[in-house]
């Protein structure tokens, strides 16, 4: 079975997200969000996601689709482990915001 491992780019952008949410929103929205989240990339292992590739300008193989607000980037891994690469809010310049994650 399939692993999901969060690389570190995304686990930066996943903390910021929830400080965001818990300081506009509160903690209890915060945490339903996330775990949203989670759960939505668990499912990417089952195929359920509808993904799409990266767009070629992008200059990486990888997929990407939507949750509520975000842009969610992710890769197969060598091993064939699901890596999330970096997630995105959508009104980010996703282009520079997306190299910057990917060290491109």
């Amino acid at each position: 079975m399939r692993s999901v491992r969060v690389q570190e780019a995304a686990s930066f952008r996943i903390d910021e997200i929830y400080r965001y949410t818990s300081e506009r929103w509160g903690a209890d929205q915060a945490d339903a969000y996330i775990t949203g989240l989670f759960e939505t990339f668990e499912r990417i292992t089952t195929g359920s996601v509808r993904s799409r590739p990266i767009p070629a300008e992008f200059g990486v193989e990888g997929y990407v689709f939507r949750y509520k607000r975000h842009f969610v980037y992710w890769k197969a891994l060598r091993n064939g482990d699901i890596g999330i690469v970096t997630v995105l809010h959508e009104r980010m310049h996703q282009i520079e915001r997306f190299q910057e994650d990917f060290g491109t």
